[in-house]
């Protein structure tokens, strides 16, 4: 997908997240940084280009408000909720080793 100059940033990141394989590298990236609240932000992104807060908290059995609160930056989110929205979305934790 190449950029241009009608297209904002942020539209042409949500539209690439789309794809499964690009919001699973986005997210590692992510994760590799080490912090949460970038994190965060960057699965809020995966939230919205894959349907919203609406559509991905109804998959989850959750409100819109618990989602939105789970991802805000002063969030806190359980393993278990990450782990299940990451589910909903297709995706897992990648893990791997510091050394």
């Amino acid at each position: 997908m190449t950029i241009n100059n009608s297209t904002d940033y942020q539209q042409y990141l949500l539209d690439s997240l789309q794809n499964q394989k690009e919001a699973a590298g986005y997210l590692n990236t992510s994760l590799e940084d080490g912090d949460t609240a970038g994190f965060l932000l960057a699965l809020q992104n995966v939230v919205q280009a894959q349907g919203g807060f609406a559509k991905i908290a109804n998959k989850l059995h959750r409100s819109r408000t618990s989602l939105y609160k789970t991802l805000s930056r002063g969030g806190n989110p359980y393993l278990e909720t990450t782990r299940d929205l990451l589910s909903v979305l297709g995706l897992r934790l990648k893990i791997v080793s510091n050394t």
